[in-house]
């Protein structure tokens, strides 16, 4: 148990502590010299059963207040001193009102110098002493006279904070290793020292630290808690740690610096807060107010944002804290603003969340995920977020800012049955009845969508993420499809999303067109099949029609463009790969645009236009005027992994001859055409000519070919295989 001093200056808080331990916590020389406290003091006290009781003596001078904040953070029971000559004074009445502000409900008064004054004197300030704690959470504490000169009642007291020691703790040693630095020196033969009162959590020697909010990583070479060696240091403690690091030194650490688990290190300069304003204020509280902020053992400047209405002297409210530099903090934390002259103190609270929004920051959402940041227990503060806009919680954030052990995430999801999706290296949750409802809400806006889009590929996922509520942030929303998907409810590719097993299909008048279309594009003219224009001309139809069931012919992967608006078969390509495999090895991977040209009987711009399109995919590789083949990629287009030729379509075929074909081309691996309906040519990812689109997925027609994998029959290497379909 950690015990700090308060009290007015000269009232004997040094005195005290050094009758209890037999330390003089005044260390310094000015301290000697001027009979003041200056800067904290620390003494301990031995407690039978192997226990040690420690003191953050602090000054009482009102200079000093700053001074006896950064001691005052990190106690657990409060030793108010009023000496029985003087009485109340204005420093007893701040140190009081700061430790309420930070929390404080245990504590005792030492009504010391009591063998200064006669019964009546005493009574006179024990009533005094009794009226000023009304309202404070010292409220009823016992009042125990003791004079350090004479030794009155220093056994009493002494017995007492025993008694006290034996008390459950209230500071969490299941969370997250956080210690607030209050000095930091060097020791000979041991290095950097810093030293300070363990907030949460268990820290031993060897550990990996960090020292934030500078980020400076370090070892714990050694521990001495509560004046002890010791090979671990838990919460309650003071302790020293001797660390260890690359850029660790006495001047890089300060007075404020937090020493923490590593995976706490997330300094913010923007935290929301509730906020009690002490009724000796003059006025309320003015928007934008600049003051010094206090929490744990740091000071730094801040403005405070009101949240809501002006709060008046002795009121309470929400507010914004917007710091000058960022600190290193943990939601629930204690903290107390004083006023930038360091006269007075204005007030103090809690704070509730450490990221904050600079927009949009008094909304009543906003002010509805407050309220339930304000929760102390986790499961219910999840548990109220959760069922606040925007219905979802990054929980791995919120049990770090919290300083929740690690298991603490899955412990909550699992007490509230949570729906978890893993977001960029953390992790969001959503309550399952709403994880439900929106789920059941995307399946019947696919359905709507395919019914009245039967000839589109899907939709487009942020168009969905608008139409859907909750309103997902787009990342959760990612995973959200991510988490379908793996479930085989939908399918994605790329940005577009669609109910599993849902396929593209013609209309019945686009299956007409095409059925006449067809028969332009093969037969003896397959290699070189007439432009969209001329297809629409011969066929007397709008050429935006045509080329709109091109392009939807491509995404099912009948044709490929293989330049602007020229379509040929995916068949037909398939035959003209084999060409270029038998042209490699006819002249040892060295073939020219005219060697190629003759063999499909082109003109030289087509078979060149043929040739990048085959350039761009991977299919050949080109070094000036030759090129060769690349293995790796053949099977993009053709129908096996084999090198035979692909079958030659019969000139000008039935109508129904010709649709068996294209359909066996789609769904028969093995058959004549591509005999793969996933392939990525031939869909929205690969535009070729002018004019082309982004892509919606996969990669490009201009991205590099895949790595190469063993294929599992041949052991040979083969493209690289993408989620969810062939290559």
């Amino acid at each position: 148990m950690i015990i700090g001093t308060a009290g007015h200056i000269d009232h004997g808080k040094t005195s005290l502590v050094r009758a209890l331990t037999g330390v003089d916590t005044d260390r310094l020389k000015e301290e000697k010299a001027r009979g003041i406290s200056i800067d904290l003091g620390f003494a301990y006290l031995p407690v039978e059963g192997g226990e040690t009781l420690g003191f953050i003596d602090v000054p009482g001078h009102e200079k000093f207040v700053h001074t006896m904040l950064a001691g005052a953070g990190g106690i657990d029971f409060a030793l108010l001193v009023v000496a029985a000559d003087d009485g109340v004074m204005p420093q007893t009445r701040e140190h009081l009102a700061i430790l309420d502000l930070l929390g404080l409900t245990r504590g005792v008064i030492a009504l010391t110098k009591a063998d200064l004054a006669d019964e009546a004197r005493l009574s006179q300030v024990r009533a005094q002493i009794a009226a000023t704690l009304v309202g404070t959470g010292l409220e009823g504490a016992d009042i125990l006279p003791v004079s350090s000169t004479s030794g009155l009642g220093v056994e009493a007291l002494r017995t007492r904070l025993f008694t006290e020691a034996k008390a459950p703790r209230h500071r969490p040693e299941t969370g997250r290793f956080r210690l607030a630095v209050d000095r930091s020196f060097t020791l000979s033969g041991a290095g950097t020292v810093v030293t300070g009162t363990v907030l949460s959590g268990v820290v031993h020697a060897g550990d990996r630290v960090r020292v934030s909010p500078t980020g400076l990583e370090a070892r714990v070479r050694s521990i001495r808690a509560q004046d002890r060696p010791s090979e671990m240091g838990k919460a309650g403690d003071r302790c020293g740690l001797n660390l260890a690091g690359p850029d660790i030194t006495k001047d890089a650490l300060a007075r404020g610096d937090v020493v923490v688990d590593p995976t706490l290190h997330a300094p913010t300069d923007r935290m929301d807060a509730t906020l009690r304003v002490l009724p000796g204020e003059k006025k309320p509280i003015a928007q934008w107010l600049p003051v010094r902020l206090h929490t744990a053992a740091c000071e730094v400047g801040a403005r405070l944002v009101l949240l809501g209405d002006p709060i008046t002297p002795g009121g309470s409210g929400l507010v914004q804290l917007v710091l000058e530099a960022p600190i290193a903090a943990a939601s629930g934390d204690r903290f107390v603003v004083r006023d930038t002259s360091a006269q007075r103190t204005i007030g103090g609270g809690r704070l509730l969340d450490l990221r904050a929004p600079s927009r949009k920051r008094r909304t009543p959402e906003r002010l509805a995920q407050l309220a339930a940041h304000e929760k102390t227990d986790p499961a219910q503060a999840v548990a109220a977020l959760l069922a606040t806009a925007p219905f979802v919680l990054d929980l791995a954030t919120f049990c770090r800012d919290r300083a929740l052990p690690e298991s603490a995430a899955a412990d909550i999801s699992d007490a509230l049955d949570l729906v978890t999706l893993p977001v960029a290296g953390t992790v969001h949750a959503m309550a399952r009845p709403l994880w439900g409802a929106f789920h059941a809400a995307l399946l019947e806006r696919l359905d709507t969508f395919h019914a009245d889009n039967p000839d589109l590929p899907g939709m487009g996922s942020e168009r969905m993420r608008l139409q859907l509520q909750p309103r997902l942030p787009a990342p959760v929303f990612a995973a959200a499809l991510d988490n379908l998907a793996q479930e085989g409810v939908i399918s994605r590719e790329g940005a577009w999303i669609r109910r599993a097993g849902f396929e593209v299909r013609l209309t019945p008048r686009d299956e007409a067109l095409w059925a006449r279309a067809c028969l332009l594009v093969s037969g003896p003219e397959r290699f070189r099949p007439p432009r969209v224009r001329d297809i629409a001309g011969v066929l007397d139809e709008p050429e935006a029609d045509i080329r709109r069931m091109m392009k939807l012919l491509g995404r099912m992967g009948r044709v490929d463009e293989v330049a602007h608006d020229h379509f040929f078969l995916r068949a037909t390509v398939a035959e003209m790969v084999s060409i270029l495999v038998r042209l490699d090895a006819e002249h040892a991977g060295a073939f020219t645009a005219a060697q190629f040209r003759d063999q499909v009987d082109n003109g030289r711009k087509v078979a060149i236009q043929i040739l990048e399109f085959f350039d761009r995919h991977g299919v050949t590789l080109r070094r000036g005027d030759l090129r060769r083949t690349n293995p790796h990629r053949l099977d993009l287009f053709r129908p096996t992994a084999e090198d035979a030729p692909a079958q030659e379509l019969t000139a000008q075929p039935s109508i129904a001859q010709k649709t068996t074909e294209q359909e066996a081309a789609v769904s028969a691996p093995g058959e004549a055409g591509n005999g793969r309906e996933a392939s990525l040519v031939g869909r929205p990812d690969f535009k070729s000519g002018r004019g082309r689109e982004p892509v919606l997925g996969g990669f490009d027609s201009h991205s590099l070919p895949p790595p190469s994998t063993p294929t599992p029959d041949t052991g040979r290497a083969g493209p690289a295989r993408r989620k969810g379909g062939s290559s």
